[in-house]
Parts: C-alpha cells; structure tokens; sequence
C-alpha cells in the first residue's frame, strides 16, 4: 500500500468515527465504544476491498458485510452514508420512532445485509451467504465483524466449525478484540482467549493483526482471499474507543455518554486529525 492509499484509508476512519459521534450526539444515546474500535477495518472493507456499489445496493454479485455486533449501527450508518449508500443528512433521524436507523443495524437501509439485535447470530448468516455464493459461482465474499465479548455465545462455535469443517473459504470473519464489554473487561466476565488457537482447532486460517493499522487489515484480507480451503479469522487487536484519548479503553463508552467537556475534546481531537490527514 502507498502513502497516499494510506492516508486516504486513514482518512476516511477519521471521517467514519467523527460522523458516527455526530449522529450518536444528535440521538442522545448509542455505543461510542465498540463503534470506535471497528471503524480502520470498515474503512479499508468499504473504501478499498469490498465488491459493492452504492447505486445498485443489491446487485446479485455484490460482496455481503455482516455486522455481528449489530449495537455499533452508528458507525456502519456513517461509513454507508459516507459511501453514498444514503444522504449523511439522514442520520440525524438515528434512534427517533420515525427513522429507519434503528439502535441496531436493519436489513431495510441500503447496505445493510442482515439485521442484527442478539449477539452471536451473524457468523452463522455470513457463513450462509458464504456457502450459497460457492455453490452458486458468485465469486463474492462474506464478511463478518463480531465483537469479542460476542464470541462467549456458543452460536458463534457451531457456525465455526461447519465452516470449517466444509472449508468455506470465501468467508472472511473479523474479530474486535478491543478486551472490554458491557460488564467490564473479558478477563473478568468470560475470557475468550485464545481467540485465535480456538479458530485454529475448528480448521480456520487465523491472521492476528494490529485493528488499527489499515496496511495490516488491508494485507490480512488480501492473505484471506488467497488462502484456499479454509474460512480466515482476522483477530484485531483493538482499542474501544479508539481515536479519542479521553474515550479509549474506558467500559462506560460501551453505552454510556460523553460529559459536556469530553465532547468538546473529541471533536477537537477528530477535526485536527482530519486536518492533519487532508494538509
């Protein structure tokens, strides 16, 4: 990847975290948090890799991107309508009765491949949409993004090792290791870990990465697609809340919201480094 590509991938994330904050400001509520956390690897998923085209939202071929942990719609809504999916005037309407931008992402907005609400569904789509593309010749991927609290749910095996198990290899699952949930960090609720040796054991190509770093996710798909046989989890070593100091690896952003003072130091934080990226 060149400067420029990087820079532009970087951009963009910059641009994805401080649109979803807008949106989640204007709503009053939303996950700051895991949003942050996701939004280098939707950058480089929708503005480098993935096989899709905002004009025709469900043209047959198109690559599918299930967002597992459906409660960071804020941060998927910003990336589709910064993608032209739909106008970026429409997520003021996020959270409000009338609005199709829910609190968790809906199948009915354009771009959006599966509605999601409980936790440790979405493998088991992706992996669906996966198999029905090899069997029919399509040529596109599925991708999934699950949160690592997430994968405490036992859906989550199951879909694993049939994917394994029928060397699924146009699915390609990320996992948010950013180590905190909605109850504290996965060391003390249920640990997880080690994410990627129980990937392994179920017969997946594993890719550890930094989740931050847009060459390293850009690199780990391009490694995903030429692995033959296997099904890739890309595990993300992450940061919840990421791109914010005063936000990053605290719990309370899993749902909570920012005081007066903490606004203002994020969007200052994000328009200087979008400043910084465009200069």
């Amino acid at each position: 990847m060149n400067a420029e590509k990087k820079r532009e991938l970087e951009l963009w994330a910059t641009k994805i975290r401080k649109t979803a904050l807008e949106t989640i400001k204007t709503a009053g509520s939303g996950h700051i948090g895991g949003s942050f956390s996701i939004a280098d690897i939707l950058s480089v998923l929708y503005f480098d890799k993935m096989n899709i085209d905002p004009a025709q939202p469900k043209k047959a071929d198109r690559d599918r991107l299930v967002l597992s942990k459906g409660h960071c719609s804020a941060t998927m809504y910003a990336t589709l309508a910064l993608k032209g999916f739909f106008p970026v005037e429409h997520l003021a309407t996020f959270r409000t009765l009338e609005s199709d931008l829910s609190g968790h992402v809906e199948i009915h907005v354009p771009g959006v491949d599966m509605s999601a609400g409980s936790l440790g569904q979405g493998l088991s789509v992706a992996l669906g949409m996966a198999m029905y593309a090899k069997s029919n010749n399509t040529g596109n991927y599925a991708y999934a993004i699950m949160g690592d609290g997430e994968i405490q749910e036992g859906q989550i095996w199951e879909a694993a090792m049939c994917a394994g198990h029928y060397k699924v290899d146009n699915l390609i699952a990320f996992v948010d290791n950013n180590k905190l949930q909605l109850d504290g960090s996965l060391d003390e609720v249920m640990s997880s870990y080690p994410i990627g040796e129980k990937f392994k054991a179920f017969n997946w190509n594993v890719i550890e990465i930094c989740g931050h770093d847009v060459e390293q996710i850009a690199a780990a798909i391009d490694l995903a697609k030429a692995t033959k046989g296997k099904p890739t989890c890309i595990v993300c070593d992450a940061v919840k809340g990421k791109g914010v100091s005063v936000f990053e690896n605290q719990v309370r952003f899993h749902g909570g919201q920012p005081t007066a003072e903490e606004w203002v130091i994020a969007f200052d934080e994000l328009n200087a480094r979008i400043a910084e990226l465009e200069g």
